[in-house]
């Protein structure tokens, strides 16, 4: 005795209209009878919602970020400024002080990026860079690549350079050059000086 079950597939061709959680439930009685299928469905749209509410606050969050931004470098130092302070102290005894923020970092640009090694180098600043060097070895070669350097090129390998500076470890330089006076090449490397209110609270 043999037992025939008919399989529908469904294709959406993209015209008209598709609702997933309608599709499903129809096409699941034939299938999935012992399955919550309308708990499934229901939960996938209640999903979508809470992705979708998350999507706005993440976009309400970086609006507020950038509105507290500016109060920060703009408004408050520009307001203390035009007192001749750089700091005050509110009623309930917070501490509100400007400061400068510094940041420098490398550029992404290649040739850039080898210009400031070589401005660093120049200025004889070259101990900041940070030099990487990377071999590949194949399988079965692994007591080789503990071997040094020179010995895996002298047994053919090309050793590939990569060098780096820290980026806070150049703005801690560019802050020092900048507060004595020495300049630092916006041209050559990333940088940005501003404002920041610091609220200190008691």
């Amino acid at each position: 005795m043999s037992i025939k079950h008919n399989i529908k597939i469904k294709t959406f061709t993209g015209s008209g209209s598709f609702d997933v959680r309608e599709e499903m439930l129809k096409d699941s009685k034939d299938l999935l009878d012992n399955v919550e299928v309308t708990t499934v469905a229901d939960q996938c749209v209640k999903l979508k919602q809470k992705e979708d509410e998350i999507a706005k606050l993440e976009e309400q969050l970086k609006s507020k970020k950038a509105e507290a931004d500016d109060i920060s470098s703009r408004v408050i130092p520009e307001l203390l400024a035009e007192q001749g302070l750089s700091e005050i102290k509110l009623a309930d005894g917070s501490k509100v002080a400007v400061k400068k923020e510094f940041r420098c970092t490398l550029p992404k640009d290649e040739a850039k990026r080898q210009a400031a090694y070589q401005w660093l180098r120049d200025q004889n600043l070259g101990d900041i860079i940070k030099n990487n060097i990377f071999v590949t070895f194949g399988k079965g070669e692994d007591d080789k690549a503990k071997q040094l350097l020179d010995l895996a090129a002298e047994n053919g390998f090309e050793p590939q350079q990569k060098s780096d500076v820290a980026w806070m470890t150049l703005t801690a330089l560019f802050r020092e050059r900048i507060e004595a006076g020495l300049d630092m090449p916006s041209d050559v490397f990333s940088t940005w000086i501003k404002d920041k209110t610091k609220i200190t609270r008691k």
